[in-house]
């Protein structure tokens, strides 16, 4: 057998194409085949014409030692996928009973008054020296292929048909035919630093992971309110790219310091909420700008219950004064973008609320709205307790969804260095 160790995967439909469907198989195929050291060096997107999946799937085939195509097996006519495949490698499709038979009877489990649609047999059409891959959750079989040396598989678009298949591959066929060192990732996340500053602090270290062994390689992402470090290596051992990885960790934490808040893949909310766990503490938010995010992201945590007492939402300086009893005259006199407004607004969720720490956000979020003097990306965070009160003013850039986020990501990483 023909040792795999390139791969390239090709996402099937034309819905794919369009700003509503987005491709998420490719991020877990590429996950699971990295798992076994096996490096995807290209995808494609390609929409139901059979003439462009065959010069996309010649292409592929060219370059790699494994195709994977996922989509297109559907039994309408604009599922091309088995065609496209079949003229490509020149191997004439025929139609599998067996398949047929499950099929029928499948229609039948079901309890559908009608008979199998004629249709449904496309599904059953497979090329020449094709292995059928089982599907338990749906109706399309995928496909294993050798051809020429090279490996192509067709798996089902629908995720939860493709992950069930995809993972018995990987401990199977996949695993056997597997050559190269598995692949390990670890994520670092960084708050309170811009990308160039982060990669400067780096670059002396960035050299020495490419010297060392196994060489580790970085890469440095910009995401909003945030930086992650990407480090990963390659090794025969799994013992030994685990250590070179946590020692890699390390080294970026010692260089960073309190700006990293995340070595283990939680987010910021994730992270905020165990330190309110483990100290026995809850949190109250009064939100302006943000208008709830902060505490939705707070309480997409599993178990968050434990730590998130209360939030209100107000928008309005009368909602201020009526809900948090911000003072009127604080608000006439250094308006409602203001730090003494925020800090009244963390204060009053906090005493309302009966709860350990309250979070004040108030800002302009845009697109209009903005002055010279208080311009639209003006967010100002108060964080509260008994015994501390922290306010920051920040200007933030981007469209309004943007500036949100930003906010809530500012707000809940001083929650977390409050706490740390």
């Amino acid at each position: 057998m023909t040792p795999v160790k390139r791969a390239a995967i090709v996402a099937v439909g034309s819905e794919l194409l369009t700003p509503s469907k987005l491709d998420t198989n490719s991020l877990h195929i590429t996950e699971e085949l990295n798992r076994l050291g096996i490096d995807v060096i290209a995808k494609a997107v390609v929409g139901d014409s059979r003439d462009e999946l065959v010069h996309t799937i010649g292409a592929m085939l060219a370059r790699v030692d494994l195709l994977i195509l996922c989509g297109g097996l559907g039994p309408t006519d604009d599922d091309v996928t088995r065609e496209a495949v079949a003229v490509t490698l020149q191997r004439p499709l025929a139609e599998d009973e067996a398949i047929t038979a499950r099929l029928r009877e499948r229609f039948k489990a079901r309890g559908f008054a009608m008979p199998m649609p004629e249709t449904n047999r496309r599904q059953a059409m497979v090329p020449a020296g094709a292995t059928v891959i089982e599907n338990a959750r749906g109706s399309a079989p995928g496909l294993w292929i050798d051809h020429d040396g090279k490996v192509v598989v067709l798996l089902p678009g629908p995720p939860r048909e493709l992950k069930s298949m995809l993972a018995a591959l990987v401990e199977g066929r996949l695993r056997a035919r597997a050559s190269g060192e598995p692949l390990v990732r670890r994520v670092v996340r960084i708050a309170g630093r811009i990308e160039s500053d982060v990669d400067q602090v780096l670059q002396p270290i960035y050299r020495e992971w490419a010297a060392a062994d196994p060489p580790i390689a970085a890469t440095i992402l910009a995401q909003p309110g945030a930086i992650e470090l990407h480090l990963s290596a390659h090794a025969a051992s799994q013992d030994v790219v685990a250590r070179a990885l946590e020692d890699a960790v390390q080294r970026v934490m010692d260089a960073i310091g309190a700006d990293v808040y995340s070595i283990d893949g939680r987010r910021l909310e994730a992270v905020v909420g165990d330190l309110l766990a483990a100290k026995g503490l809850r949190i109250g938010a009064a939100e302006s700008c943000t208008g709830g995010l902060i505490t939705s992201r707070l309480t997409d945590v599993p178990g968050s219950s434990r730590y998130v007492d209360q939030s209100v939402i107000t928008y309005s300086n009368t909602a201020k004064t009526e809900l948090l009893g911000v003072p009127e005259e604080l608000l006439k006199e250094h308006g409602a973008v203001s730090e003494p407004v925020a800090l009244a607004m963390a204060d009053g969720i906090r005493v309302r609320a009966r709860a350990h720490v309250g979070i004040g956000v108030t800002g302009i979020a845009g697109p209009t709205g903005g002055t010279p003097e208080k311009p639209v990306g003006m967010v100002v965070v108060a964080v509260t307790t008994a015994t501390e009160r922290r306010c920051r003013t920040f200007r933030f850039f981007g469209e309004r969804e943007l500036v949100k986020f930003q906010a809530s990501q500012a707000a809940l990483d001083m929650v977390r260095r409050l706490l740390s």
